[in-house]
């Protein structure tokens, strides 16, 4: 196992928007992720601080990649389906103290590596 420290990106989207988070998480080298299918309750109140109307479908995609490159994917993810995008997305890392079943060779530290498989 790589002695590299990850992190998760979640990403929460309106629905429909998972494959425009996925595309700019790949293109700043992440490999993959998981999508669910959620229900926001957020209310009039966060509408009106937010200035945006919110859709109570969702996508909640997570993402698992090295730290060495999670600035760069949350910053794709922004640029492609943040708040001012049509996904209204937000995002977030949470550091991850443990990790079975990654090997050396399943996720890339940057992205020039992920090109050379």
């Amino acid at each position: 196992m790589s002695n590299e420290s990850y992190e998760m990106i979640l990403c929460v989207v309106n629905a429909g928007f998972s494959d425009e988070v996925m595309d700019a998480a790949r293109e700043a080298g992440a490999r993959g992720g998981t999508v669910i299918h959620a229900r926001g309750t957020a209310n009039k109140e966060a509408e009106a601080f937010f200035h945006i109307t919110i859709q109570p479908d969702k996508d909640l995609v997570m993402l698992l990649v090295p730290v060495s490159i999670k600035d760069g994917v949350l910053h794709a993810i922004y640029q492609s389906a943040g708040l001012k995008s049509e996904g209204q997305g937000i995002a977030f890392s949470l550091p991850v103290t443990k990790a079975v079943g990654l090997t050396s060779t399943s996720l890339p530290t940057t992205p020039a590596e992920e090109k050379k498989d």
